[in-house]
């Protein structure tokens, strides 16, 4: 079964199953959009807004994106579809914006929808993928690929092709630039319980492909960001079967060493979704509902910036430059969900109708 993450298995479980819905709510009476899902109706342009990526169920062929036009006030769906003669595909896992193309990366469909941003249509595909879960940019020529397999893939972004592969011991995830390296979140095989796994951040050399050294991590390293200083982050669910409490790691890249864990007291509450704000000063995750943490912080934050109340918080990314905070509601994993906007201090702005179980959020450079 290829599904988002181990840590999610009950999730897509849960979907598969098409359980009951949860309630949701809101702390105040949001500002609602312009909702415009017509099957005829597209944007002029798509390149001044916000993406939602859907997953969609496991097996149903049901993955879209909505987008938010922050140029008319409102929100159109599955965007794709509108704009080209198919559908996106089967768990559309997370997109990477890349100039004037959008890289989305459809999980279960073993591809990548390459599509321009101007109108949304399909490019091209990238194929010869297994399980494509994040891709990250390393400079205008190339990129890699992670996957649920033992290989990172390499892309060439003038041609969209796969032009090689970086050997792993298996699932690899999350992935950053620090230097002339890529730092990638290595979990270990998919299909071993936590206790056989080998989790570590892997260093690769972006130069020569080549993977130069490793830190270990707690199990299941599934978030990863780099904060002002150039000190790495990473956050841990202990593993799927809760092997281990889950973790927070600050880790020094250029010794390669951990220097301070920060333990979760309940193993079964798992976080998730690890981001940082535009000045890189403060992490966010979920964990029931959306915690906020100082990086000179001493301690994990005992309060949540936001609560659920009812709500499965399910996607969270933080705006690159107003720093504003964007959180899903996948409900019951079958109906449409909801993304919520919030500001720096937790304030309910906005609230928009999305696709089923809406995973990622993803800005162009001009969005707000």
């Amino acid at each position: 079964m290829k599904i988002r993450s181990i840590l999610d298995y009950l999730t897509f479980l849960v979907s598969f199953l098409a359980l009951s819905t949860l309630p949701t709510a809101c702390s105040k009476a949001p500002i609602r959009e312009k909702i415009i899902d017509q099957d005829t109706v597209k944007a002029v342009t798509y390149a001044n807004g916000i993406f939602i990526v859907n997953e969609g169920n496991y097996n149903w062929g049901n993955a879209s994106v909505t987008y938010v036009d922050n140029d008319n006030n409102t929100v159109i769906q599955d965007i794709f579809a509108k704009s080209n003669d198919h559908s996106l595909g089967d768990v559309a896992e997370s997109m990477t914006i890349v100039d004037s193309l959008g890289y989305l990366l459809i999980n279960n469909s073993n591809r990548i929808e390459v599509v321009s941003l101007k109108d949304f249509k399909s490019v091209t595909k990238i194929s010869g993928l297994h399980s494509p879960r994040y891709l990250q940019v390393i400079d205008s020529r190339k990129a890699y690929v992670t996957n649920l397999q033992n290989y990172i893939s390499v892309i060439n972004l003038q041609t969209n092709s796969v032009t090689g592969t970086i050997k792993t011991e298996g699932w690899t995830e999350n992935l950053i630039m620090y230097d002339k390296f890529m730092l990638v979140t290595s979990i270990g095989n998919f299909s071993d319980p936590s206790s056989l796994r080998k989790a570590h951040i892997l260093v690769i050399d972006t130069e020569t492909d080549s993977i130069v050294g490793s830190i270990q991590s707690g199990k299941e390293p599934i978030g990863i960001v780099l904060d002002k200083e150039q000190i790495v982050w990473v956050l841990c669910s202990g593993g799927y079967d809760n092997f281990e409490a889950p973790t927070l790691l600050r880790i020094d890249p250029e010794l390669r060493v951990v220097e301070k864990v920060f333990t979760f007291p309940d193993s079964k509450n798992v976080p998730s979704r690890l981001c940082i704000n535009p000045t890189r000063d403060t992490l966010y995750y979920l964990q029931g509902g959306v915690y906020q943490m100082p990086v000179t912080s001493s301690g994990l934050p005992v309060q949540p910036l936001i609560r659920a109340e009812g709500r499965r918080f399910y996607g969270l990314n933080i705006h690159p430059t107003t720093g504003r905070i964007y959180v899903s509601d996948a409900k019951d994993y079958v109906q449409n969900g909801t993304g919520y906007q919030y500001d720096v201090k937790g304030h309910l702005l906005k609230q928009y109708t999305t696709g089923r179980i809406p995973g990622s959020f993803w800005f162009t450079k001009n969005s707000h």
